[in-house]
Parts: C-alpha cells; structure tokens; sequence
C-alpha cells in the first residue's frame, strides 16, 4: 500500500512472501474469505502486505478499507469475528483465499455472506438452451 507521499507503507511481512504478490495498481490483494469447514464464501475484502502480516500472526483477518484509508480486524466492532485457519495464495500470485471459522454474519448488512441477496443465477443447466445441453 502506499502513502499520500507515494512511498510504501511499512510492513512486517516476510520480505519472501511479499515478492510473491501481484499488487493492483494501489498495492492491494483481493482476499476471499471462506468458512473453512463447509467452504460457503463469505466475502471479499482487500489486503496490503501489512493487512496480510497482520493475518498471518494474529489468527484474525485483517483488511485495508478503500473507503476509510485505514486497516480494520473482521469483528472488531460488530463482534462477528473470523479465525484464520489457514492462508492460501493462487497460482497467479494474485488473490488470496482466506479460510476462516465465521463467527455470525460476515457481511456489514448482517447477511451471513455478502453473496446472499443478490443472486443472479442459481441453476446454469436450466439456463442454458436446450441444444447445449
């Protein structure tokens, strides 16, 4: 993540785990949350290198809010807490899949997931025309 000054901020992160990253242009990761025993998705959020040093030691998912410029503990506030149980990056180096234990919703409307109202499709099978089936 950078600064207002442009410069890098600061961070713990394991300077060979930091290499692997494939940063967006403002140094952040998409982060996929999913509840590590069912495998729901639960959300996304971003992490800087920092955000992502901070999950690894502290067992609790922490974000970069885009809106609030600040970092922030999942349930630090509402109490709906995630335990990190374990940490994966993808083969692009590119995205993140946090597995979690979901303590209440995950989602800020109070949703279980951040996926639950908005479906757009639920069956592809059926959506599809007969002759591609």
């Amino acid at each position: 993540m950078t600064s207002t000054t442009g410069s890098p901020r600061p961070s713990s992160l394991d300077p060979e785990i930091a290499a692997r990253l494939k940063r967006s242009a403002d140094g952040l990761v998409p982060a996929i949350a999913q509840q590590y025993d069912t495998g729901e998705v639960l959300m996304l959020g971003w992490m800087d290198d920092e955000a992502l040093h901070r999950t690894l030691t502290t067992g609790r998912c922490t974000y970069w809010s885009r809106s609030r410029q600040e970092y922030w503990v999942k349930g630090d506030t509402s109490g709906h807490v995630q335990r990190v149980k374990s940490v994966a990056l993808d083969c692009d180096g590119d995205t993140l899949l946090v597995k979690v234990d979901q303590v209440g919703a995950a989602c800020h409307t109070g949703a279980r997931t951040c996926f639950d109202e908005d479906v757009l499709l639920t069956d592809a099978d059926s959506a599809a025309p007969a002759s591609a089936q």
